[in-house]
């Protein structure tokens, strides 16, 4: 498809920029995150990219080094305690998924495409096998993002996505580019250990700080 390659240097170029003019932003915070508490300032996670290839996704660290390990956030006890004071105000505003910049310049990810799956969320995986969303780059933001987001079932995500991937060109990249802005603006759509996690307690192992 002609519009991917032209999708892949739309992302090299701006996810450049991003990182060149974020710099000063990506500084402070991980100064912020240094200072709050101990740990590493990024947290990698093994997720579903494009034809259900694994990469690992780069976040900031949002939550205390020790939290209950290979446990899902909806799945702890009083989830609260273990989130950083930074950290609560990067999931807010969504500026723990900057790092992720990084997995777009690199190829792994794209600006716009429907978000990666955990590498153990079958369900997901299965449903978007139906309407062929496994078979486009995945994003930072997306279709199911601006129309729901963590208030979405796995069901409905799987729709949203397929139909992204059908529809897939310029202006739907840009409509969910400036969409999610005012998105994030308004936050909207974000529950703690939202239903993008929710997997089975047999597929819960390795998951942590999502």
């Amino acid at each position: 498809m002609v519009y991917l390659k032209i999708k892949r240097l739309i992302d090299i170029i701006l996810s450049a920029l991003g990182l060149v003019i974020l710099a000063p932003v990506f500084l402070i915070l991980i100064v912020a995150i240094k200072l709050d508490s101990e740990g590493p300032v990024l947290f990698r996670q093994k997720r579903f990219g494009i034809h259900k290839c694994h990469f690992n996704i780069l976040k900031f660290r949002t939550m205390r080094i020790d939290t209950p390990k290979d446990t899902p956030t909806h799945l702890l006890e009083n989830p609260e305690q273990w989130i950083t004071k930074v950290g609560k105000f990067l999931r807010k505003t969504s500026l723990d998924e900057l790092p992720q910049i990084i997995n777009i310049f690199r190829g792994e990810m794209s600006i716009i495409g429907p978000r990666p799956a955990l590498w153990n969320q079958y369900d997901l995986i299965e449903e978007r096998d139906k309407y062929g969303a496994n078979d486009v780059p995945v994003g930072l933001t997306g279709w199911a993002q601006i129309n729901g987001r963590d208030e979405l079932e796995i069901e409905d995500k799987a729709k949203l996505d397929g139909e992204y991937a059908k529809k897939i060109g310029f202006l739907m990249d840009v409509r969910c580019f400036f969409c999610t802005f005012l998105c994030v603006l308004r936050k909207e759509g974000v529950v703690e250990g939202g239903t993008e996690i929710k997997v089975s307690s047999l597929q819960a192992s390795d998951i942590m700080n999502t």
